[in-house]
């Protein structure tokens, strides 16, 4: 996972002042093996003074995994909380701290693309 932060004043992002969670993956499948891989980006508060980028590397994953991964990476940021500790769902999550998740995939990607 990388982190490019568009943090304010050098302040990392709380739980309570997430608005929005962007995911934009891209999925390559070897055709050969029968494999699927992905990447993403995260962008969290999209188009705010806070917003963060965390970008997941190529990996293996089909279908929706990318989402779950992509959460997965965003709750590493909050470690003491109830995400965490109670270990909600998405959806129990989103309702909870009333935030946004949208996300999108591009399918039948160049492997080269997932790189970029």
């Amino acid at each position: 996972m990388t982190v490019m932060n568009g943090r304010m004043n050098g302040q990392k992002i709380k739980l309570k002042d997430l608005k929005t969670i962007d995911i934009e993956a891209k999925e390559w499948r070897d055709k050969i093996n029968g494999n699927s891989y992905f990447s993403s980006d995260v962008t969290l508060n999209y188009g705010m003074n806070s917003q963060e980028v965390i970008k997941l590397p190529f990996q293996y994953g089909y279908g929706d995994f990318y989402y779950h991964a992509s959460l997965e990476e965003v709750k590493k940021l909050f470690p003491k909380s109830d995400w965490v500790k109670k270990k909600y769902s998405s959806w129990e999550v989103k309702d909870k701290y009333k935030f946004i998740i949208r996300n999108s995939i591009q399918r039948n990607c160049l492997k080269k693309e997932l790189n970029q």
